[in-house]
């Protein structure tokens, strides 16, 4: 089965021959090496580059063992370069290489060769590549398969394909397996001796067992605000072990590093700060996660807030967990202090969002919880909430929630945009508008965070 990485394979065309190392980044398993060696080859010799001309390196293979020798690699490289034409040079998993940095800078100084990297461990490749090429290493990060590409690929009902990616996640060889046993034992498998193994020998740990607990806490925890100190006091309380902050802080280092999870900062929207040691942990695949608890956690609200955290890193957006203070008189005249949670707070260069996770927006107290946060942001900035909404439901489910907002009074529609989405004549919402005598009000149901799965309300 070949999976299109379109977006990706479009980003390696535009930096075709620029004159800097392309260094392609993220988790092992997640398709590097086929973007690389299937779909950009495919590519190049689409596009007349002769296959001889195409150097392919695998550093984590066992045929290329001695090429993890940094003279023999580069001496290997020279001597496949018979003439003067353009050379393109895919090496993968450039970590396993000693020096590695060495080559790839004596690489720079060859006009005629282009050269591609893949890489599985951001410490090496941005303390080493970023500090030696100084501007000139180029780098894409490749995340497993987003929730579009994942369906696309998927070739079933919808709703099934949200069920799944829900519950095994998005590394491209699950799609592989027909068998629920055997893609809960792959991702099981996987994390241990592969990504486990990697980060124990990369950072020669000793004590195994104390990074496998902090993997399980970090892995029941995800949307929920922690620091090493909770942590380690979790240890000392349920388990009866030692384990200082410092050893967990730099632990969970080296599974940012290995791209396993990412953190998100807390950033008080009013104050215009970040505030506090509390992050929220994610997962860069939930399948991993799943798999890593047996599959006994399945809180779909958590895994959907994970789900959507990585969609807006894919889409490159710098993400934060928002904070808004609010001073208010409580029944007794005293001021007190509230804290509501906004759980994202998305940039990209001058444009910013404001986002809502809900799984399930039902109930009118759910509704008024989620928009509460937003209710209390003193800016313009877009205000979304993302909801699921299966094709089996979406009829009962938004009819309620419309209802409610146009009560409310708080948001526009385009009919027309409303009736795609609901399945219903532009009739329908039109007569349900006309209830209402705010012509300002609009409502925008929008597919792009979560292809085809999602709500997303525009203030």
């Amino acid at each position: 089965m070949e999976i299109k990485r379109d977006a990706y394979l479009e980003q390696l065309k535009i930096r075709k021959d620029n004159g800097m190392i392309k260094i392609i980044t993220g988790i092992r398993r997640c398709g590097k090496s086929f973007l690389l060696f299937v779909l950009f080859k495919k590519y190049l010799l689409e596009s007349g580059v002769d296959n001889d001309h195409i150097i392919e390196i695998a550093l984590d293979g066992i045929e290329n063992e001695e090429l993890r020798d940094p003279k023999k690699c580069y001496q290997h490289i020279k001597d496949a370069m018979k003439d003067d034409q353009k050379y393109y040079l895919l090496l993968d998993e450039v970590q396993f290489m000693s020096r590695f940095e060495e080559v790839l800078n004596s690489l720079l100084r060859i006009s005629n060769i282009d050269v591609y990297v893949t890489g599985s461990n951001s410490k090496f490749l941005s303390s080493d590549i970023v500090t030696e090429f100084r501007g000139r290493g180029d780098e894409i990060r490749i995340y497993p398969l987003s929730f579009a590409e994942f369906y696309a690929a998927f070739g079933g009902d919808y709703d099934d394909a949200w069920e799944e990616y829900m519950i095994y996640g998005g590394l491209p060889q699950v799609l592989q397996f027909s068998v629920e046993r055997q893609k809960a034992e792959y991702l099981k498998n996987i994390f241990t001796n592969v990504y486990i193994k990697d980060v124990v020998e990369r950072n020669k740990l000793r004590n195994v067992d104390e990074i496998d607990t902090l993997v399980d806490i970090l892995a029941s925890a995800i949307g929920a605000p922690t620091n090493p100190t909770k942590i380690s006091n979790t240890f000392k309380s349920e388990r009866g072990i030692h384990y200082s902050n410092k050893t967990i802080s730099n632990h969970i280092d080296y599974l940012v590093e290995a791209f396993l999870i990412s953190k998100a900062d807390r950033y008080d929207i009013k104050g215009r700060k970040y505030v506090g040691a509390n992050l929220k942990y994610y997962f860069s695949d939930v399948g991993l996660r799943n798999a890593r608890l047996n599959f006994r956690q399945q809180e779909p609200t958590h895994i959907m807030e994970n789900i959507v955290y990585n969609e807006l890193l894919i889409r490159g957006y710098n993400v934060d967990v928002g904070i808004v203070e609010v001073y208010a008189k409580n029944d007794e005249g005293k001021t007190t202090r509230k804290q509501f949670e906004v759980d994202f707070v998305v940039n990209q260069w001058s444009q910013r969002y404001y986002i809502q996770v809900a799984y399930d927006m039902t109930s009118e107290e759910k509704q008024k919880q989620e928009f509460n946060s937003f209710r209390n942001i003193p800016d313009s900035f877009k205000k979304i909430v993302v909801m699921v909404l299966y094709s089996k439901k979406v009829y009962e489910l938004s009819k309620e929630f419309l209802a409610f907002l146009l009560k409310k009074r708080l948001y526009e529609f385009t009919p027309i945009e409303v009736s795609k989405m609901l399945g219903v004549t532009n009739k329908t919402i039109i007569n349900r508008c006309a209830k209402t005598n705010d012509k300002e009000l609009f409502f925008l149901f929008h597919n792009s965070i979560i292809m085809g799965s999602q709500l997303v309300v525009k203030k």
